[in-house]
């Protein structure tokens, strides 16, 4: 049975554009492919804490030279890339937040990138442990960036998800959502036509 793990990062929760077409996405491919096990992990409602010095020092500490309060952050990390790992599919709802990604996500990636654990470093370079998934990532933004030098999201976000062993990667772009409510409406109506056109491609 396909498990399918939905992350949605937009500050506005379920009223985030991001949000809604993640949402959308997910009702059509949860029909299409039933049974499914499905999680849901909102990272504003259920925020993971940033990065410090601490935390990072617990990731990196031998496990007899941790203390209790280090043992509680690595078994939270533990939580999350066990969560993530179990996915066969993964949907991101990506908002844009003064040209980069929201610092709820930030700190989502921060908590699930570990050396030896989801990424190993080997002699030819770095090397994904998290394969075999496939990804759809819905990005929602004001303005129009998406093949501009000002779309600092794309090419982080795939970065990093190859980095962790994600190469199989879908981006659905709904821009210019500020610029004017015929572009919001033709921009989100393209973008939940892809969607759609997303879930068709799937086994069913």
């Amino acid at each position: 049975m396909t498990t399918l793990l939905q992350i949605n990062s937009s500050i506005n929760n379920g009223n985030g554009q991001s949000s809604r077409l993640a949402d959308h996405f997910v009702a059509a491919y949860r029909e299409r492919n039933a049974p499914i096990r499905y999680t849901k992990r909102d990272l504003v409602a259920d925020a993971v804490p940033h990065l410090t010095g601490e935390r990072f020092g617990a990731f990196i500490a031998k496990p007899e030279q941790l203390s209790a309060a280090q043992r509680a952050v690595v078994a939270y990390s533990d939580d999350l890339i066990a969560e993530l790992k179990a996915a066969d599919v993964v949907v991101l709802g990506l908002p844009m937040y003064n040209f980069g990604v929201p610092s709820q996500l930030k700190a989502y990636f921060d908590h699930i990138a570990r050396a030896g654990i989801t990424f190993r470093y080997t002699a030819t370079g770095p090397q994904g442990l998290l394969t075999g998934k496939k990804v759809y990532v819905f990005a929602a933004r004001g303005g129009q960036y998406a093949g501009s030098p000002l779309d600092t999201q794309t090419g982080y976000v795939r970065d990093f998800l190859r980095f962790l062993g994600m190469t199989d990667v879908e981006f659905v772009h709904a821009e210019g959502l500020a610029v004017s409510p015929e572009a919001r409406e033709a921009s989100l109506t393209r973008a939940t036509a892809q969607a759609r056109s997303l879930v068709a491609s799937t086994a069913g």
